[in-house]
């Protein structure tokens, strides 16, 4: 653990090397924010523009503000959520300002960053964006905030347990999220073994979160590696502005309980700290699919109900053995004879709490009016199930992340070392299978629970058929009498067997996989204005892993295994015909230790139209690209009947599983992307808001699995008897299409109600696909929509209400594939706030109405959980 100290403590250095005193003399700002009713306005925000001086008004909605005048008067800019911003202009100190804010019903006037990683108004952004605002994200039903993000437009959220959601746009939809990059304050928060993100284990606590944008489609040009299917940008409040104390409490159905603290304070006017702190637990949910496993995963599977049993999609131990030419009754040789395992809830037993654990401690220091420096620690651990080659209960897993940044008005330098755990977490599939094929304690002979099962099996249906059974009677007759054989669950032995196997990571044993793996990353950008119509940033960013776990999930057993990226990008920006008109062409280049270097362009153009320029139309080209994961790279994983391997060295050669013929798989290489979106954003009316986009997206290399015989080492066996099944990952040959559109529309009717609506098309063109056979896991609804409505009933009685439908649709990954139903979920949530108590009352649910709410196949039914809470703020 010393070296990510040795690295704060490096970036503490670099801190005091650039700390400059404020030697000038400080005047004071104080006042008063009112809307146009003159009523207080407490939590706007007030900043010096220029500067990252700045505070938020109390409950009363006063504020102070200490500043220089000796360069000239100071400008005032202030904002608040749903309300215009302003600017004010004081060339003196003043203690008695009063400023008021305009209602902004459609909030067409919110800045983001994200898109061009430069401020900019929501309309003009160049892509499709979403931001989601502190307000907004408090009203979202529990537990986990990225869960309510479902309700946006063309924003897919798939969730494996209660606090494992992964989040997508445009297709390609996945419970490991790998297509999408996830930032916290711009700092990558994916864990370094798993190359995920666990939904928001490892994010911020919802009273920190100031907003969420969310960019949709290729962003590789800005972003680099896997900024292929979006980018989602948690943005934390502010210290410096968002002072005093903030408490959530709620509770409610499945044991809910959730406990939020934040305190930011200012020490003086150039030092300030904030510590935030979050926990939650609840019964999770589990997996209950009890259909037979689909014969892509499990070639030799028999239909569900079998008398010869099948291997069920959520049972783990459904152990399978093909009966030999030399069994005596021929019409039973050939036949793979499957034991019944276990179900999820009986192997995760008293594992069964979602919990997230968070505490982010961090220190602001202003060097001068104009440069910030901040650093911070994140530490995360949370239990939840994550669902990829098999279904892994994550149990006590989690990342230590320091991060440290140095932020002037036009660059910023960035740095960060994150350090993920294991913790206990475990292999479902390999605690059933090794369960089952353990010793039985009283055999003496070391006889194992599978071999007592279809020696059993065999010799009972030999004695039924020489009786005179048919093979269907003799079939059912050898599994009655083989069944009540298995290790009883609720023994004491098998709860031995079960702890001892959970905790063991010794491979071929145990089914604990205990990663630990570090992620060093630093990023710098400046922007060089080159004139009052021209602007161009650039920037360069360097990543290295050290991937490590043991030998039980990497190739890694001579030690950990190092690997890097590095990348430079560009952004030129022009305004045209009055500034109505913004041209932007991006590019970056990024160098792996495994793969090419890879390009990646971004062209954009913005026109505003209209008298107050409300009506936005854009249109962009972008390439993008998606480096293979680490395990992709790395992995090696003995599943029993297959061997998962990484592919970055030669390739392999072995033969095909179905014609025996010779084939030759290729070591992988980078998938890439080229997209085209049109889109238009803009205000209809005063109330009423259209944004709506439509892309089309060409895939090229994709990345997808094969399977075929062959040797470890990449060789061809002598023949496919004396090899074994081999699955890794490589390139397709052959383009994907895909195609969609969105469309939303806000309309502000009064404060007492506010009308949301969208709906998004996505549509995979398999019209060119060569192969039949060839499977991309499109996993995305045709067809979805959200429709909703939010508002202020009384003075301070707020109210959001939501409805979500998806198509129903097939869904894939390497443990299972099926086709899911249509799923919806209502959510909802009312409070009451008592301002002068800075007291608020909360209540609410999602799927309130406990509709099928399935998002992943072979992942668990997410149904109601509704609670009550309370809130305080005291600034």
């Amino acid at each position: 653990m010393g070296k990510p100290y040795r690295f704060l403590l490096l970036l503490l250095v670099l801190l005091g090397s650039f700390s400059v005193a404020l030697a000038q003399e400080l005047g004071t700002v104080a006042g008063v924010v009112q809307n146009q009713a003159g009523d207080p306005m407490p939590g706007a925000t007030i900043f010096i523009r220029g500067t990252f001086i700045g505070t938020s008004t109390n409950r009363e909605g006063k504020f102070l503000l200490r500043t220089e005048f000796n360069q000239g008067p100071v400008v005032l800019s202030v904002s608040f959520v749903g309300y215009e911003s302003r600017e004010v202009t004081l060339s003196q100190p003043d203690n008695a300002v009063i400023i008021q804010l305009k209602i902004d019903p459609t909030q067409t006037n919110e800045v983001i960053a994200s898109a061009s990683r430069v401020e900019e108004g929501i309309l003009q952004a160049p892509v499709t964006v979403e931001k989601i605002t502190s307000q907004q994200i408090l009203r979202l039903p529990p537990p986990d905030v990225q869960v309510g993000l479902n309700q946006f437009k063309g924003i897919d959220v798939n969730s494996t347990s209660m606090l494992m959601n992964s989040l997508s746009t445009r297709g390609f939809n996945s419970a490991k999220s790998e297509r999408l990059i996830q930032l916290t304050d711009y700092f990558d928060t994916q864990s370094p073994s798993l190359n995920i993100n666990a939904g928001n284990l490892t994010g911020l606590p919802e009273l920190d979160i100031e907003s969420i944008e969310i960019i949709h489609g290729p962003a590789s040009a800005l972003y680099g590696a896997n900024a292929f299917n979006g980018v989602l940008l948690q943005n934390s409040k502010d210290p410096f502005v968002s002072e005093g104390l903030s408490l959530r409490v709620r509770g409610g159905e499945r044991s809910f309980f959730d406990g939020q603290v934040r305190y930011a304070k200012k020490l003086g006017d150039k030092l300030a700290f904030k510590i935030t702190g979050a926990y939650l637990t609840a019964n999770d949910w589990l997996a209950s699919n009890y259909a037979a496993t689909s014969t892509q995963v499990q070639q030799n599977n028999n239909a569900q109900g079998s008398t010869l049993g099948y291997e069920a999609v959520n049972r783990y131990g459904d152990v399978a053995y093909v009966v030999p030419a030399t069994y005596p009754v021929a019409d039973l040789r050939g036949k793979t004879l499957f034991m019944p395992g276990f179900e999820e809830k009986i192997l995760v037993g008293d594992d069964d709490k979602a919990k997230s654990l968070k505490v982010h401690p961090s220190l602001s220091y202003l060097l001068t009016s104009t440069v910030k420096a901040t650093v911070g620690v994140n530490y995360n651990r949370g239990t939840a199930s994550y669902q990829s080659t098999s279904r892994y209960r994550l149990n006590d897993f989690g990342t230590n992340q320091y991060h440290g940044e140095v932020k002037g008005e036009r660059w910023f330098v960035r740095g960060q070392s994150v350090q993920d755990f294991g913790g206990a977490t475990y292999d479902l599939s390999f605690l059933g299978a090794f369960l089952q094929n353990s010793p039985i304690a009283t055999s003496g002979a070391g006889t194992t629970y599978a071999q007592r099962y279809f020696g059993t099996y065999l010799s009972t249906y030999a004695g039924a058929r020489q009786s005179g059974q048919s093979a269907a009677q003799a079939q059912a007759t050898a599994q009655a009498a083989a069944t009540p054989l298995q290790l009883d669950p609720n023994s004491a032995e098998f709860r031995n067997l079960r702890n001892q196997i959970a905790q063991d990571a010794t491979a071929g044993r145990g089914a604990r996989i205990n990663p630990s793996s570090l992620l060093n990353e630093g990023n710098a950008q400046y922007n060089l204005n080159l004139g009052e119509t021209s602007d161009l940033i650039v920037g360069a960013a360097y990543r290295k892993f050290r991937i490590g776990s043991q030998g039980n999930l990497y190739s890694d057993v001579d030690g950990r295994i190092q690997n890097h990226e590095v990348g430079g990008y560009a952004q030129f920006t022009k305004k045209l015909l009055e500034e109505r008109l913004k041209l932007a062409l991006a590019g970056r280049l990024d160098a792996f230790k495994n793969f090419d270097p890879a390009f990646s362009p971004r062209a954009s153009a913005v026109y505003s139209a209209g008298s107050k320029r409300q009506h936005n139309f854009r249109a962009s080209y972008g390439r993008a690209f998606r480096s293979p994961t680490q395990l992709d790279q790395y992995i090696r994983l003995d599943l029993g009947p297959v061997l998962l391997l990484g592919n970055v060295d030669n390739g392999f050669q072995g033969y095909s599983l179905t014609n025996g013929q010779a084939v030759n798989v290729a070591a992988l290489e980078l998938e890439r992307l080229s997209s085209y979106e049109v889109g238009y954003k803009g205000a209809l009316s005063e109330k009423l808001v259209l944004d709506v986009n439509y892309y089309r997206n060409y895939y090229n290399d994709f990345i997808g699995a094969q399977r075929f015989i062959g040797n470890a080492d990449g060789s061809r066996p002598a023949t496919p008897a004396t090899g074994r099944v081999l699955q890794v990952w490589t390139n397709a040959n052959q383009e994907v299409r895909t195609q969609g559109a969105a469309v939303g529309l806000t309309y502000a009717f009064a404060p007492f109600l506010n009308l949301a609506a969208n709906y998004s098309l996505n549509v995979q063109d398999r019209s060119d696909v060569q192969d039949a056979e060839f499977q991309t896991y499109f996993n995305t609804p045709k067809h979805k929509y959200n429709v909703g409505a939010t508002g202020t009933v009384v003075s301070h009685l707020s109210y959001a209400l939501n409805y979500r439908w998806a198509q129903g649709h097939e869904y894939g990954l390497p443990f299972a594939v099926g086709q899911l139903s249509d799923y919806s979920s209502l959510d909802a949530y009312l409070g009451y706030s008592f301002p002068k108590m800075g007291l608020t009352l909360q209540g609410g649910g999602s799927n309130l109405l406990n509709s099928n709410n399935i998002q992943v196949y072979g992942g668990p039914q997410i149904g109601r959980l509704a609670y009550v809470g309370v809130q305080l703020d005291i600034k």
